[in-house]
């Protein structure tokens, strides 16, 4: 079964409810954090090479950059695995890619990884499988395993604003580096990944108050 071997799975708001109820009876902080914002948000996305593609794509450029580019590589066709590997790389380029991105595409669409095992992978699992293919890195696996799997005790520690709005809600005198944060996690077992989803809102609402860049 699904729950034996990756745990609980976020599926409904009804299990960021369960989560964040967990975390505020849990630790002030979080109760604090949970008062201030005005939601947290479900953030489930669809599995399989498109939302990896995706990653790949939104490496280093903007939101609205992300977009666009991934609307011109649906317009040419190129969002399945096979119209990747056989296209050249003027082709992939001319739709927006870079010559890195290019080769991380092709790198991905030639894995030919079992999408339908992950989801019933462990965390560790999907992330060491995952880190295989050039130009997938921690980070993105474990936002894969979050979002796209519903892993509901992963966490991204190596994410900026999870640092920075740590930093913040726990009065830290900087930014923890990634192995502090993942032991900060820790205390947030086993709703790591709803602890993330509230951590990012209250980077938001804290952005907004004080002027955050």
């Amino acid at each position: 079964m699904v729950a034996a071997m990756t745990g609980r799975i976020i599926q409904t708001e009804a299990d960021i409810a369960e989560g964040t109820a967990h975390l505020a009876r849990s630790c002030p902080r979080m109760a604090h954090a949970l008062d201030l914002v005005e939601a947290v948000p479900l953030r489930r996305r669809e599995d399989g090479f498109a939302a990896l593609m995706g990653a790949i794509v939104s490496q280093q450029v903007s939101v609205a950059a992300a977009r666009a580019i991934w609307a011109r590589l649906e317009e040419a066709g190129l969002t399945a695995p096979h119209a990747i590997v056989t296209a050249d790389e003027d082709t992939l380029r001319a739709a927006g890619l870079s010559r890195q991105k290019a080769r991380y595409a092709r790198a991905l669409a030639e894995a030919d990884l079992d999408y339908t095992a992950l989801r019933t992978a462990p965390t560790d699992e999907v992330v060491a499988t995952l880190t295989q293919v050039p130009g997938i890195g921690v980070w993105t696996a474990e936002i894969y395993a979050m979002f796209s799997l519903g892993h509901a005790d992963v966490f991204a520690p190596g994410d900026l604003a999870l640092q920075e709005s740590a930093r913040l809600l726990y009065a830290l005198p900087e930014r923890p580096r990634p192995a502090a944060l993942r032991a900060m996690a820790a205390d947030w077992a086993p709703w790591r990944a709803v602890a993330a989803r509230l951590l990012w809102a209250y980077y938001h609402v804290a952005k907004d108050r004080e002027g955050i860049a």
